[in-house]
């Protein structure tokens, strides 16, 4: 996949949370691979991201355990996020390249908590902060 981002590791927001992991980030868990923390423009009340520390710009530049390690890691928080939000279910998303709305390039997954009640015939949610905010760093 080609590299659509005019960004580099050191202009990171994610690198540059994992080298300091800022105190004003509420973190579930962090461990030597991951740290997690509570989505900043949330689409639903507790959605979480969870980030490797290491920077890779697509899932396509990791390699199956590092794949396999990430996706071990999403499996237990979603549980601690959905029984602490006492969600009716969840959605795991993780997007790659600017088409497929990145904003962010360093891999991440959004665990997003549903509610019975959060949208009309259980349609996605629209995330109204998320959309204005992802406008304002496309264009």
């Amino acid at each position: 996949m080609q590299n659509d981002f005019d960004m580099n590791i050191n202009s990171c927001i994610f690198c540059s949370i994992a080298r300091d992991l800022k105190s004003e980030f509420t973190h579930l868990q962090k461990d030597s691979y991951i740290f997690n923390f509570m989505d900043k423009y949330p689409i639903t009340f507790g959605h979480t991201l969870v980030v490797p520390k290491a920077h890779y710009e697509s899932i396509h530049a990791m390699d199956d355990d590092e794949v396999g390690k990430l996706y071990s890691i999403v499996s237990a928080i979603s549980k601690c996020v959905v029984k602490a939000v006492n969600a009716d279910g969840f959605n795991i998303g993780q997007n790659n390249g600017r088409s497929a709305n990145q904003i962010i390039p360093h891999v991440h997954v959004h665990i997003i908590p549903r509610f019975k009640h959060d949208t009309k015939n259980g349609k996605w949610p629209l995330g109204h902060a998320r959309m204005i905010m992802s406008s304002q760093i496309l264009h």
